[in-house]
């Protein structure tokens, strides 16, 4: 658009009905006034305006006297304005955008340019304890999916003047608000750098999805399942990261946060780590970081050993199956995976009144009856129930399902070549995992590569002296 509000009432009033489609759109409200015998006309969207304010300005407007107006409209502001946050502006494309983020809009034949009053009011949900992340100790809050109380919710953690949110707009139709919050001396400055030019070299019509739609723009995944962002739900856990030096991205109508940079090993970490004495929260890591071995490992190694029975000691000959069934063991255990998403996908689309009757159908039908006709062997249901405890114990769903598809890759391969199949997935594992880069080229196997004892062994055990910290971030690896 790009162009300035023209001098006259009545092009003005031309120029913004004719933008704002005011004739088209039921809720793009313009309300004719008359102040002081001139005519004056105020734009704004019904349901972002609190009613209260918008029934205070309209009534000072009708009573002003002609001679307080004032000729600018920074004039008419200072004089008559006593909202915190009132602003002129001229520019027809930060009006427009101001009035479709729910600002009120003030035009008049008194004086020239537009007076931009904040008076939004979003429909939202209050602030309640979060359905993921949650904690056995600790606060009860979490996000929501307006921007500004998020904001508000790092602010009340952190009274540092230092504590930085800098806001953009992305998205040629949505103009979606996004945060990056930081302190200032903390946070990498050439981290910070290369994250505004990827956000700013951006050029995408809407983020729908708001911050997947982000994240989608940000890093190109490919076929490699490995997450690049942490989120959290949790105002301490962002308000902890932000100490550490890390960078928090907010994106509106998003209840999460993203967390910048990441690595592999951060994913270990849990908010419950922190609310237990050390020696507690260190066990619940090493159980998490097993958990990881147990998720990806297990069923390849059990399928491995149960084509070379040779190999088991007599103390363990219960682990080969006595009747392997009709169907093939990898056959039987990517077709348990496919029935286990199948069920969770089932139980987000079932209403709460009918979740007992799923669980009786994928307890009994699936399970119980399965092994009975013969479809399944009961260890491949046992050990898969046991994967799939493992794989909850992950904070981040987004690495649990990485870990599931390579376990499904690796056993596959155990099929397709033995014991060379599963060494060559491994390697590739390993060679994906190095390779994966997150946003701002960070390596993602750090404290492991560049090695940082220190940071490594904080990873790993949850040390006394853990507090929030100035902890150095990774390097950036060419």
């Amino acid at each position: 658009m790009n162009q300035e509000l023209p001098h006259t009432f009545n092009q003005q009033r031309k120029l913004l009905d004719d933008i704002l489609r005011v004739e088209s759109s039921f809720d793009m409200l313009a309300r004719p006034l008359e102040i002081a015998g001139k005519e004056a006309r105020l734009y704004y969207i019904n349901g972002f305006i609190r009613s209260e304010i918008m029934e205070e300005v309209i009534a000072f407007l009708l009573r002003m006297p002609g001679d307080q107006a004032g000729k600018t409209a920074t004039e008419f502001i200072r004089r008559n304005i006593s909202n915190i946050d009132a602003q002129q502006e001229t520019d027809c494309d930060k009006i427009v955008t101001g009035v479709l983020s729910g600002k009120l809009c003030l035009i008049s034949a008194h004086f020239t340019g537009a007076v931009l009053i904040e008076a939004r009011n979003y429909p939202a949900r209050g602030v309640q304890e979060p359905d993921d992340d949650r904690a056995l100790r600790g606060s009860r809050d979490s996000f929501v999916e307006t921007i500004i109380c998020n904001t508000a919710l790092i602010r009340r953690r952190i009274r540092d003047p230092k504590l930085t949110m800098e806001a953009i707009q992305i998205g040629k139709t949505s103009r979606t608000d996004v945060v990056l919050c930081y302190i200032e001396g903390r946070a990498d400055d050439q981290y910070l750098k290369k994250l505004r030019g990827q956000l700013s070299r951006i050029e995408t019509d809407a983020l729908t999805l708001g911050q997947q739609s982000l994240a989608e723009r940000l890093v190109h995944s490919g076929f490699n399942p490995f997450p690049r962002f942490r989120y959290t739900e949790r105002p301490d856990s962002a308000a902890a990261s932000v100490l550490e030096g890390s960078v928090l991205v907010m994106v509106d109508t998003s209840p999460a946060v993203m967390i910048l940079p990441v690595s592999f090993f951060q994913y270990s970490q849990d908010v419950n780590d922190f609310y237990f004495p050390p020696v507690v929260g260190s066990y619940l890591r090493l159980v998490r970081l097993s958990t990881v071995f147990v998720t990806l490992f297990f069923t390849p190694l059990w399928y491995l050993l149960t084509l070379h029975p040779e190999w088991l000691p007599p103390s363990l000959a219960f682990i080969y199956p006595e009747d392997p069934g009709p169907i093939p063991l990898f056959l039987q255990i990517l077709l348990v995976e496919v029935v286990l998403d199948s069920l969770k996908l089932a139980s987000l689309n079932t209403p709460n009144s009918l979740s007992q009757s799923l669980s009786v159908i994928g307890g009994l039908i699936l399970g119980d009856f399965a092994i009975q006709v013969g479809w399944m062997t009961p260890e491949i249901v046992l050990y898969m129930a046991f994967v799939s405890i493992a794989n909850f114990a992950q904070p981040s769903y987004e690495l649990g399902y990485a870990l599931k598809l390579w376990r499904m890759l690796l056993v596959i391969l155990v099929a397709v070549a033995d014991i060379w199949g599963l060494i060559g997935g491994i390697i590739w594992m390993g060679i994906t995992v190095a390779t994966t880069k997150t946003v701002g080229q960070t390596s993602y196997l750090y404290p492991l590569i560049p090695f940082n004892g220190r940071a490594m062994l904080r990873l790993l055990l949850r040390l006394p002296e853990d507090r929030p910290r100035m902890g150095k971030k990774p390097k950036s690896v060419k």
